[in-house]
């Protein structure tokens, strides 16, 4: 079965929960990540040279950037039924940032928690699972355009 529509229409409509509090979900999603991988601190340029997470207009949007391009692949698996880059460096960034797969994992988790909080008691199985679908669809994307350098 295809991502459906109300699929689609879920992502959408927490995305826009995510935004409404874009410094506060911002911080939130790059802490969980730090919390799981304390050594991907330095893999993300915005973060580098900080005692920790703090707000800046380059955390939010990179993270607006990120759930941005879940969203438009839970638009794509509806549409198109397979997600494509619209950045073909996405791929090449990764790997030269050290990117391997269990930061794909570590960063999933981080965005389902994120979107966790983010939505409340709109917060569902449904909900989880259209955000996991429409996140394997873009890492599974991002992996395949660098051909098999993920360990």
């Amino acid at each position: 079965m295809g991502f459906t529509e109300k699929q689609e229409a879920l992502v959408n409509s927490s995305y826009e929960s995510f935004k409404q509090n874009l410094p506060h979900y911002s911080v939130l999603f790059y802490t969980i990540i730090l919390e799981k991988a304390p050594a991907a601190k330095d893999m993300f340029s915005f973060l580098k040279d900080t005692a920790g997470v703090q707000d800046s207009p380059k955390l939010q949007a990179h993270a607006v950037k990120v759930f941005g391009l879940v969203r438009d692949s839970a638009v794509q698996l509806r549409t198109k039924g397979e997600v494509v880059l619209g950045d073909a460096t996405l791929g090449a960034i990764h790997v030269q940032k050290g990117v391997v797969d269990p930061h794909f994992v570590v960063v999933k988790e981080a965005l389902l928690k994120t979107i966790k909080e983010a939505t409340g008691d709109k917060w569902s199985e449904e909900l989880s699972t259209a955000w996991e679908v429409a996140y394997d669809g873009l890492a599974t994307t991002i992996k395949k355009a660098t051909g098999d350098k993920w360990s």
